[in-house]
């Protein structure tokens, strides 16, 4: 499965639990990326933020069979990352998503809106 498809996925799971302001960032141009693509999304609650990061998982598991590399900030729900290398999801309580700005740190990344 390449990158691109994987972060379709994502947005899948995300949409599933009614994610807010869906964003996919290609990174691939990018010199050092970390990553080939962020895909971003907003939650209300930190009960949904739980639901969209367990939504991206069983998504990706029923399309792939792959587990994250890594996941982190279930203990909070403030902010969770679910790293799949290639593709890397993050969930962030609306004010913690202005706070720390990705959109504006990877601001040469081609920006996706998903509506």
């Amino acid at each position: 499965m390449t990158a691109e498809e994987l972060s379709k996925i994502i947005v899948k799971g995300m949409e599933e639990k009614k994610a807010s302001d869906i964003v996919v960032m290609d990174l691939r141009e990018i010199n050092n990326s970390v990553s080939d693509f962020f895909v971003i999304c907003s939650g209300s609650s930190d009960t949904q933020i739980e639901a969209i990061s367990d939504a991206i998982e069983e998504e990706v598991y029923k399309s792939n069979k792959e587990r994250p590399w890594r996941s982190e900030g279930k203990n909070s729900c403030q902010w969770v990352l679910v790293d799949y290398v290639d593709v890397v999801a993050h969930i962030f309580l609306n004010n913690k998503r202005e706070f720390y700005g990705l959109e504006e740190l990877w601001g040469d990344a081609k920006i996706t809106t998903i509506s």
